[in-house]
């Protein structure tokens, strides 16, 4: 009996650095996305932050996690829609750094500190997966 064809790629598809990065930005960014925008009341009152933006970022960051989602997906990540999110993330540390360093938010202490944080984090994230990115 003749078993259907089947290539050796598409059954051991390792998964790399790049898929690896790419997955947990887009959980950890849109589960951030969904809390903001489910407990945006309680969230605002700990950072010190109005609930307008707050449920801004939450609504963006859910959408742009589902991005990194649907980019991670195949096997070998597009290096274009890879250097897009790179670019992305590079752009929101800076965001958040410059953010928190003037205030625009009028956030507390600890609003401020989840503000850098977040934006550390988000630069881990860029560079994983731009090491991910020279390996592929």
């Amino acid at each position: 009996m003749a078993s259907p064809a089947v290539t050796v790629e598409a059954v051991t598809v390792p998964p790399t650095l790049l898929r690896r990065a790419l997955l947990l930005d887009a959980i950890t960014t849109s589960g951030n996305g969904l809390l903001y925008l489910l407990a945006s009341g309680p969230i605002s009152e700990l950072l010190g932050v109005r609930s307008a933006p707050l449920l801004a970022v939450g609504a963006f960051l859910t959408t742009y996690g589902i991005v990194v989602a649907v980019t991670a997906k195949p096997a070998r990540p597009a290096a274009w829609a890879t250097r897009m999110v790179i670019g992305t993330n590079i752009g929101w540390t800076l965001i958040s750094v410059v953010t928190a360093a003037s205030g625009w938010l009028e956030t507390n202490p600890i609003g401020m500190a989840w503000t850098v944080a977040q934006g550390f984090v988000v630069a881990g994230f860029a560079a994983l997966q731009w090491i991910g990115l020279k390996r592929t």
